[in-house]
């Protein structure tokens, strides 16, 4: 099979690679479409020391049954593959499994990701694709599970109702925006501000998005005026805006993973009670309830999705790297 395969820092190539065997409990999918996450880039930029090269990336990925339990069918997959015993799997709380493994990551168990024109995965981990939803916009329901996961546990840990919040969100990649789209349009949520300093980026997302746009170092950004913030870029002067930024008494939901450590504000955060939630995967419940939220076209048009063939992979992260191109997200598409 043909794989756009991570060999280097910042180094891609598309080439031939062994097809996966199809074991018991699994089955292997034609790849139709797989999107780039902000954590393949962190593998991309060797920042990820559960992705080592050689290794065939990508876990947002949709397509078709190949071989195996229904063959023919369309679906979506969830790339968290978890023990299914342990107290968090029994619980609903499947993505704290400390065996959690995920698609194109190679530690603690190697698993070949979605860059490929064929993956496998066991049959737990696949869905029917919605009907109302492209096999080509499909992969978009990871991050989304992901960003919905994220809004409610700011939702949880806020007193007030959250339409009637104000909500800061740094980052306009397909994580703020998705988190946008769902405080809007599936929590009402009516004062968001989205901050990003890649003009061309704040540009297309405001096309989708009912939200006030701001550069990172805006005066419309008030200390202590916001009693949510999601921090969806993970750097240290990113976690220090969300902590000035936040009010007394608010949470800060931190998504990103661009930057583990630094320097923080820990004295407001105990003066003033703030809530810190890490958060970076979702339930199943949760990606259950996206699907939904997707097929019944919830979050508007997905046109700001770009879409390039997988052997424009390499270009596709490059263009990421060094902020040429616009789209919060592109997919890369497979086998069409």
């Amino acid at each position: 099979m043909q794989a756009l395969v991570y060999t280097d820092t910042q180094t891609l190539i598309y080439k031939e690679e062994k097809n996966p065997k199809l074991i018991n409990g699994e089955s292997i999918i034609k790849v139709s479409a797989s999107g780039i996450c902000g954590s393949d880039m962190h593998a991309y930029h060797g920042m990820d020391n559960r992705r080592i090269p050689p290794l065939i990336l990508g876990h947002e990925i949709s397509g078709v049954i190949d071989q195996g339990k229904e063959v023919g069918k369309k679906v979506v997959l969830n790339p968290l593959i978890t023990c299914g015993n342990c107290d968090y799997c029994k619980s609903g709380k499947e993505h704290l499994c400390t065996k959690r493994i995920i698609l194109g990551m190679n530690r603690p168990i190697e698993r070949q990701g979605g860059f490929a024109e064929y993956v496998s995965i066991p049959d737990k981990n696949i869905y029917e694709l919605p009907k109302n939803l492209s096999i080509k916009e499909a992969p978009i329901a990871e991050p989304c599970a992901v960003a919905l996961h994220a809004v409610e546990l700011g939702q949880k840990e806020n007193i007030n109702s959250i339409k009637d919040i104000k909500v800061l969100i740094i980052g306009a990649g397909a994580i703020g925006l998705l988190c946008g789209l769902i405080l809007s349009k599936v929590k009402d949520c009516k004062n968001i501000m989205i901050v990003e300093p890649n003009d061309k980026r704040m540009i297309e997302t405001l096309k989708y998005l009912d939200a006030e746009g701001v550069k990172p170092d805006s005066k419309s950004i008030i200390s202590d005026n916001f009693d949510l913030v999601l921090d969806t870029v993970g750097l240290e002067k990113t976690r220090l805006q969300a902590i000035k930024s936040v009010k007394p008494g608010g949470g800060i939901v931190h998504i990103g993973l661009t930057q583990p450590s630094g320097t923080f504000d820990f004295r407001k955060a105990t003066l003033q009670e703030i809530t810190f939630i890490g958060t970076y995967c979702y339930t199943n419940k949760d990606f259950e309830e996206t699907l939904k939220i997707l097929n019944n076209k919830v979050l508007g048009n997905l046109n700001w999705i770009e879409y390039r063939e997988l052997k424009q992979g390499p270009s596709a992260f490059k263009d990421i790297h060094n902020g040429s191109c616009s789209a919060p997200k592109i997919i890369l598409t497979i086998n069409n």
